[in-house]
C-alpha cells in the first residue's frame, strides 16, 4: 500500500501517518496511535477485521500495520 493510502475514512488519516506515529512517535498501541493520529478514534472500523461492521470492509487495519511493526523489531 502506498503511504497516502487512507486507514481510517473517518478521520481522513493515512497509512504515511501511522508510519510516522510507529516509527517516529513511538506508538506502540492502537490507543497511542488514536492519540497521534486520531485513526481509529470514531467508529473504530478500521482497528481491525473483527470490529468492521461496515457495509464496505475496509482493506488494511491498524492492528495488521501495528503487527507488522512489532514482526519486524
Amino acid at each position: 500500500f502506498p503511504h497516502s493510502f487512507e486507514v481510517c475514512a473517518c478521520r481522513s488519516v493515512s497509512l504515511g501517518e501511522i508510519v510516522d506515529a510507529i516509527k517516529v512517535k513511538g506508538a506502540n498501541t492502537i490507543e497511542e496511535i488514536g492519540k497521534f493520529t486520531d485513526a481509529g478514534s470514531c467508529c473504530k472500523c478500521c482497528v481491525s477485521k473483527k470490529k468492521d461492521i461496515g457495509e464496505v470492509k475496509m482493506e488494511l487495519y491498524l492492528e495488521q500495520i501495528l503487527n507488522k511493526f512489532k514482526e519486524s523489531k
